[in-house]
């Protein structure tokens, strides 16, 4: 199961003489990922690297360091932690000591890694959009049960016969909910995908 970040987080680590400082958080959109990493960025760093993931999307840049030993290996730090929809930016400060290409892959993946291990995380659900009609009377229980499932209310509609719902709800939940609220409304309220 894919997770998300609750929050930003950070983890910083000297590598010999290098500080590392990786930055994560969690993003609904590439220009959002754009916008993280240019706030987050040090100008008077060494290098900004930076990776990040949306679903099939993803994008990743070394700044300068040798090809493929930054954006890639946070990238697969990244994909390694089961993560989506999340950026990291990993920043160099050099120490005065060349890491080689394989210790530069190291060192910014491993800052990558322990950056999204140490962070709060939130599982990502797909849901499914669903429609159903209610009574007023029986409003508040369905949001209830709904919500106990993990589902969304996403609109609600008032008529002169009672309220018309739009709902998200994880595949796997729709014939629990569905045999929750036929028991509720004595079999009136039907779920429609």
């Amino acid at each position: 199961m894919p997770f998300t970040l609750a929050g930003v987080c950070e983890y910083r680590e000297e590598i010999r003489k290098s500080r590392f400082i990786a930055l994560a958080a969690p993003i609904t959109s590439a220009a959002e990922a754009q916008m993280f990493i240019e706030q987050h960025s040090d100008l008077n760093a060494s290098h900004n690297c930076w990776a990040w993931k949306l679903a099939d999307q993803y994008r990743s840049n070394d700044d300068g360091e040798p090809g493929g030993t930054a954006g890639r290996p946070i990238l697969a730090a990244i994909e390694a932690q089961d993560c989506d929809q999340v950026a990291v930016v990993v920043i160099r400060w050099y120490g005065g000591i060349q890491l080689g290409t394989g210790g530069l892959a190291r060192a910014y993946g491993g800052s990558a890694n322990k950056c999204l291990q140490g962070a709060e995380r939130i599982a990502l659900i797909s849901r499914m959009p669903i429609r159903c009609a209610c009574g007023f009377s029986e409003l508040a229980l369905v949001k209830l049960r709904v919500a106990e499932l993990g589902g969304l209310v996403v609109e609600e509609t008032f008529t002169a016969n009672g309220v018309e719902l739009q709902l998200a709800i994880g595949e796997t939940q729709i014939e629990t909910l569905q045999r929750q609220l036929a028991d509720l409304s004595r079999g009136r309220i039907v779920l429609q995908r």
